[in-house]
């Protein structure tokens, strides 16, 4: 059969690697000349495979036995000698492929955690099926190359896939042209996550129609995270898609421009700068205003509410060793500024009306062990206590020299920076009869549907079912969920109607150490700006008790948060995976309860941190 086979070849017949052969460990290689070659060994495969010349756009190679990967199993694998690797995983009896590094900031997905037909990203919690490789849930927007398996008869596992797929490691799914004839027109009022994957969502479920795309910055939509994280950004660096990107996919973006009305009898929005937009479609998305401080003297140059990439680089352009700064507030974004700020000026002094930094987050334990990581790093805390008044300069009185602080302290402060708090914004639609709560939050259904038809609104904005529960809504100011609803509005405007789904994954790097937070949705959750703030607790109300597993003195841990004997919440540092399975486990539609933890407080955990029983064996039990 052997012979035949190369008969076969010398014929032109081609897709040799699923010819079977008797000669044991045998398989076909495509060479330049189309050889077979009989090998006796994968290092032996190895070692003569020759790189291919640019023409070829594909390399094919055998990456392992199939006997070496078992059962839910995931591997990072060589392909070829180029130093190209593909994830291969092992489900249901089934082998994939795909790529190896999330395509939001490149963690390694081996490290992740593998659920039912997807591995989520152990950093930020972004979903890929293990079959197709696209992104399934966020953030990022870019899918895994996806490559070809097979066995052969010897047991071998061969893996095919593109050149530019291996070397990239990511891929944008395709999208379709712009119809000229199709004049349905579908306007995106939102310049965030949410309206950027609405966009391409649009085109890529096959949307011909026209889209325009209102942003009140003047920037494409952007990774707004960053803006606390790294002050001295540049814009270009972390916009989510470059302008060129749009154009080329007839998406029409307006800058620098903001709805200012909204007549759904008419169909129209309108903007700030006199146009009107006739939609048939309309996804509102226009998230969080910062909340401004209502204190004396608030407008002196050199106070600054964090909200935007302006701010950011306005406060990294002022930063200097003899500079003093102070950050009003105790959340996610006063604390990441304070982080960033204190090796790059004479003090940071953080002001805040609680006892702790986080806590509503994280619980008063974990809040408090933060202060001494802050304390450590040289930034001074002053709780209970807020700024009654900004004092000018002497020598510039249109600059803020010093703040007062409601006990009468008095501290030198060339730079403020605020964060405290957000709205919605939405006030533009006051006079329109989108069902909107008090708070200016929109309501809407489990398909993102507002009470107005062909009217869909998303991320901050969306008074929203909960994961899990139909009759239990809350607005969640959450990054990766904004670009989920983006991807759900889209599909539903396409008629491809989809139900909200995810489970929020929030995260914080804070000097170098990273924090996670999964929780179970039946709760309420608040966002100033950039990453998310837990405040108040709905549905479940607030936890009963946090138990920590591992060292909480060297920030390596995880925490469950129990309520009436069930967990509905978790944190980690230095514990990936657990996090991220944490949210498959949940996202599946289970429930872990304090018993099953108690009996055995590791067992639900599928993948497992290295060292786990060693490293999370000591516990303890704190109030929240």
């Amino acid at each position: 059969m052997f012979s035949e086979s190369l008969q076969q070849v010398a014929a032109g017949h081609s897709a040799l690697s699923k010819v079977k052969m008797t000669v044991r460990s045998c398989f076909y290689l495509e060479t330049d000349r189309l050889q077979i070659v009989k090998f006796k060994s994968i290092a032996e495969h190895r070692k003569l495979t020759l790189s291919k010349p640019e023409k070829y756009d594909y390399i094919e190679d055998v990456v392992c036995k199939e006997t070496d990967i078992k059962e839910n199993e995931m591997k990072l694998l060589p392909l070829g000698e180029t130093g190209a690797k593909v994830l291969l995983i092992k489900q249901k009896g089934e082998l994939h492929a795909i790529g190896t590094k999330c395509t939001h900031y490149g963690a390694l997905l081996h490290t992740g955690a593998l659920g039912d037909g997807r591995v989520r990203c152990p950093w930020h919690g972004a979903c890929f099926n293990i079959k197709t490789g696209d992104i399934e849930d966020y953030p990022g927007l870019d899918s895994l190359p996806c490559f070809q398996v097979n066995v052969d008869s010897s047991g071998l596992v061969r893996v095919k896939g593109k050149r530019k797929d291996l070397e990239f490691n990511k891929r944008t799914k395709q999208m379709c042209e712009q119809d000229p004839s199709n004049q349905t027109t579908v306007v995106i009022v939102g310049g965030g996550p949410a309206a950027a994957v609405c966009a391409e969502s649009l085109r890529q479920e096959g949307f011909t129609g026209n889209i325009i795309m209102v942003c009140k910055e003047n920037t494409v939509p952007y990774d707004r995270v960053k803006v606390s994280k790294t002050l001295d950004l540049s814009i270009e660096k972390i916009v989510l898609r470059p302008l060129s990107f749009y154009k080329n996919h007839k998406i029409e973006i307006k800058r620098g421009v903001e709805a200012t009305g909204l007549s759904t009898s008419d169909n129209v929005v309108q903007l700030s700068n006199h146009e009107k937009l006739t939609y048939n479609y309309l996804f509102i998305c226009t998230g969080s205003m910062a909340r401004e401080p209502d204190i004396p003297n608030a407008s002196l140059a050199n106070i600054h509410v964090l909200r935007n990439y302006v701010d950011s680089q306005a406060i990294s352009s002022k930063l200097s060793p003899d500079k003093h700064i102070v950050v009003l507030g105790l959340g996610f974004i006063g604390m990441e500024a304070a982080a960033y700020c204190v090796n790059k000026c004479a003090s940071v002094t953080i002001i805040g009306r609680g006892t702790v930094p986080l806590q509503p987050v994280f619980g008063t334990a974990i809040g408090d062990r933060i202060k001494r990581h802050f304390e450590e790093q040289g930034i001074k805390f002053i709780f209970e206590r807020n700024i009654a008044q900004f004092v000018a300069k002497e020598d510039e009185k249109s600059a803020v020299g010093s703040v007062v602080l409601t006990n009468g302290e008095v501290l030198p402060a060339d730079i403020v920076i605020i964060g405290i708090g957000s709205k919605l914004y939405t006030d533009w639609l006051k006079d329109s009869p989108i069902e909107m709560l008090q708070d200016g939050s929109i309501v809407v259904d489990k398909y993102l549907k507002t009470n107005v038809e062909n009217v869909y609104a998303g991320g901050d904005i969306a008074y929203a079912p909960l994961f899990g529960s139909d009759d239990i809504s809350a607005a969640i100011g959450h990054y990766p969920l904004a670009h989920y609803h983006g991807k759900i509005a889209a599909l539903n405007i396409c008629a491809k109607i989809t139900p909200l789904n995810a489970v929020p994954f929030f995260w914080t790097t804070l000097f170098g150490k990273s924090y996670r937070y999964v929780v179970y949705e039946k709760r309420e959750v608040k966002r100033y700006a950039i990453i998310a703030t837990i405040e108040n607790f709905i549905g479940h109300g607030k936890p009963d008790k946090v138990r920590i597993y591992g060292s909480l003195e060297n920030l390596e841990f995880f925490a469950y948060y129990i309520k009436d004997g069930k967990v509905i919440a978790i944190s980690s540092v230095g514990a990936d995976p657990i996090a991220a399975d944490f949210a498959n486990f949940l996202q599946e539609g289970n429930i872990l309860t304090e018993a099953e933890i108690e009996k055995q407080r590791f067992d639900w955990i599928r993948n497992k941190p290295k060292d786990l029983q060693i490293r999370f064996e000591t516990e303890s039990v704190v109030d929240p």
